[in-house]
C-alpha cells in the first residue's frame, strides 16, 4: 500500500508521515545538479538564451510550486557549465530551495553571469562525472538527479556509454535536454539532426530510474523545455508501510491563479 497525498493538506500530511516513520531525519528530498553545455558549438547568443532560459524556468509558477511543495524537506540545487576536458565552472553552488526568494536569487545569479572562454570540444562523459562528484556531496538526500543539456555528441574524453560501471554514477538518475538547431527561419538546416541527437542521448547518456530525454527545438525554446523537464524531475515521495521512502511519484503542481502565482 502507498500513501496518496493530495489537495491543500498534502504537505502537512506528508510531514506527519515522515515524522512518524523517522524518515524526517533526511535533510532534503532531492539533490538536483544541472549541467549546461557551453562548448564551442554554443555561441554568445545561445549561451545567453540558455542561462536566461534556466533562470526563467525557475520562476515559472508551477515550477516554483514543485520546488516548494515540501519546505521541511527541500530540494538542493547546483548549476554548472561544461565544455571540454577539465572545463567546468560552478554557476550556482549547492543551494537549498526553501522559499521563492531563494529561487529568485538563483535566477538573478544566472541572469547576471557573464560568459568566460571555454574549450571547443564536447566532453559529455566528463560532464557526467563532474555532476556525479557534486551529487556525492549530498549523501543525505533521498534522490539524486543529474540534468545535462547538450546540442551535440561527445567528441572527447570518456564516452558516456563506457561509464556504465562507474561507481560515481550508481544511484543517480541522469536525464538529458537535447537542444536542436536554430529555427529554420535563421537559415540553419541542422533541424534534421534532432531525431538523431535525441536517439544518441537516449542510448548513450541517460540512465537510472525513470530517466528521460526532453527536447528544445532551438535555444529559443530552451526555457519552455527546461520548465517541462523540471516539472517532470521534481517529485514527491510515497511512503511504504515499512516506513521507508518508496518509489518517487510525479508531483502535480498547484495551479496558478489569474495573477500568475501558485495558490
Amino acid at each position: 500500500m502507498r500513501l496518496c497525498v493530495g489537495g491543500g493538506s498534502r504537505a502537512a500530511v506528508f510531514a506527519l508521515v515522515l515524522a512518524a516513520s523517522g524518515a524526517a531525519e533526511a535533510a532534503c528530498r532531492q539533490a538536483l545538479a544541472i549541467g549546461l553545455d557551453v562548448s564551442g558549438s554554443v555561441d554568445g547568443r545561445e549561451y545567453r538564451l540558455q542561462l536566461d532560459g534556466l533562470a526563467g524556468a525557475l520562476l515559472v509558477p508551477d515550477v516554483q510550486a514543485a520546488f516548494l511543495a515540501f519546505p521541511d524537506t527541500p530540494v538542493r540545487l547546483y548549476v554548472y557549465e561544461w565544455a571540454g576536458l577539465g572545463s567546468t565552472r560552478a554557476l550556482v553552488p549547492w543551494t537549498e530551495i526553501t522559499d521563492a526568494a531563494v529561487l529568485r536569487g538563483v535566477a538573478a545569479t544566472l541572469a547576471g553571469t557573464p560568459r568566460v572562454a571555454t574549450e571547443p570540444p564536447t566532453a559529455i562523459g566528463q560532464a557526467m562525472l563532474a555532476g556525479a562528484r557534486q551529487l556525492a556531496r549530498q549523501p543525505d538526500c533521498w534522490k539524486h538527479t543529474l540534468d545535462l543539456s547538450g546540442d551535440g555528441k561527445s567528441n572527447t574524453g570518456p564516452r558516456p556509454r563506457d561509464l556504465g560501471g562507474e561507481p560515481l554514477l550508481e544511484g543517480i538518475t541522469v536525464n538529458a535536454l537535447v537542444i536542436g538547431a536554430d529555427p529554420m527561419s535563421h537559415g540553419d538546416e541542422r533541424q534534421v539532426q534532432i531525431p538523431e541527437l535525441w536517439a544518441y542521448f537516449k542510448v548513450e547518456v541517460i540512465r537510472g530510474p525513470d530517466a528521460f530525454v526532453e527536447v528544445a527545438l532551438g535555444f529559443e525554446d530552451f526555457q519552455d523545455a527546461m520548465a517541462r523537464k523540471l516539472l517532470r524531475e521534481l517529485q514527491t515521495l510515497a511512503v511504504s508501510d515499512a516506513g521507508h521512502p518508496a518509489r518517487l511519484q510525479p508531483l502535480r503542481p498547484k495551479p496558478a491563479t489569474s495573477s500568475g502565482r501558485a495558490e
